[in-house]
C-alpha cells in the first residue's frame, strides 16, 4: 500500500466532526486532566488543528501519547510510525494487528502506550463516542537520534471491526476501556497473548458503541484504509 493513496489517515482530539468554539476542550483522561499535560495538549491541538496524520517514515510527526515509565502516567509526543533498530521501519508501521502483536510486533509490546482521541477517520467517514475522549491501544519503541536524544515512536493497534464501524471496513482501532488502561500501560505487565486477549475481550462493548459521526460526502477513490 502506497502512502500517497492514504487520504484520510488521521484521528484526533476535539475538532474534526466535533467543532471547537472558544477555548480548547479539556479531557478527563489521565494525565490529560493535569495542568502541565493539559497545556502541552492544548498547544498541540492549536498547532496541528486537532489531528494526528500519517506522514510516512521520512517526515517526522509528533503526536500525544500516554505512557507509564513505571512511576506514573505521563504525556509524551511520539512519531506515528514505529521504529525498529533505531530507524523507521521500512514496511508500513503506522498500525499493527492485535492478533499478530506477540509474533510480528514483539519489540513494541515491551513498551505500550495509549493514543488519546475523540474521533478517527476511516475511508472518508468519521467515527467517535459522542465527543468523549477514549484511548487507542498503541505499541511503542524508543529510537536514539544522531544527537543522542531519545525519540518515542508508536503504532496504533487494530482489531476486527464490529458495530457501525464494520459497515465501512473490516478493521478498527483497538479501544482500551478505562478500567484496563493502567494494566495495558504498566511496564511490569508482560506483553503476552493473555494481555492481548484480555484487552480485546474488554474492548468489545466500547467498540460496538462507536458511531458514525458524518456520512461520506465524496466518492471513495482509494481502496486503502487507515485501520
Amino acid at each position: 500500500m502506497s502512502l500517497r493513496w492514504i487520504v484520510c489517515a488521521r484521528y484526533g482530539l476535539g475538532g474534526g466532526p466535533y467543532p471547537v468554539e472558544g477555548e480548547e476542550p479539556e479531557f478527563d483522561l489521565p494525565p490529560l486532566d493535569e495542568r502541565v499535560p493539559a497545556q502541552q495538549l492544548a498547544e498541540w491541538m492549536r498547532e496541528q488543528n486537532h489531528a494526528a496524520k500519517i506522514t510516512g517514515r521520512q517526515a517526522r510527526n509528533l503526536n500525544p501519547l500516554i505512557i507509564d515509565r513505571g512511576d506514573h502516567r505521563r504525556l509524551e509526543f511520539a512519531w506515528w510510525w514505529l521504529h525498529l533498530g533505531g530507524r523507521p521501519a521500512k514496511f508500513n508501521a503506522f498500525n499493527s494487528r492485535a492478533e499478530a502483536l506477540t509474533s510480528k510486533w514483539k519489540a513494541g509490546m515491551k513498551q505500550r502506550g495509549l493514543a488519546p482521541a475523540t474521533w478517527y477517520v476511516e475511508k472518508g467517514q468519521s467515527f467517535g463516542l459522542g465527543g468523549d475522549a477514549f484511548a487507542l491501544a498503541a505499541i511503542t519503541t524508543t529510537a536514539t537520534q544522531p544527537d543522542g536524544s531519545a525519540l518515542l515512536t508508536y503504532s496504533i493497534v487494530t482489531r476486527d471491526a464490529v458495530g457501525e464501524a464494520a459497515d465501512v471496513h473490516p478493521r478498527m482501532p483497538l479501544i482500551v476501556p478505562r478500567d484496563l488502561q493502567g494494566h495495558w500501560l504498566h511496564p511490569g505487565v508482560p506483553g503476552d497473548q493473555d494481555l492481548v486477549a484480555e484487552v480485546l475481550a474488554a474492548s468489545e462493548e466500547l467498540s460496538r458503541q462507536v458511531e458514525r459521526v458524518t456520512p461520506l460526502t465524496e466518492p471513495e477513490q482509494d481502496p486503502s484504509a487507515l485501520f
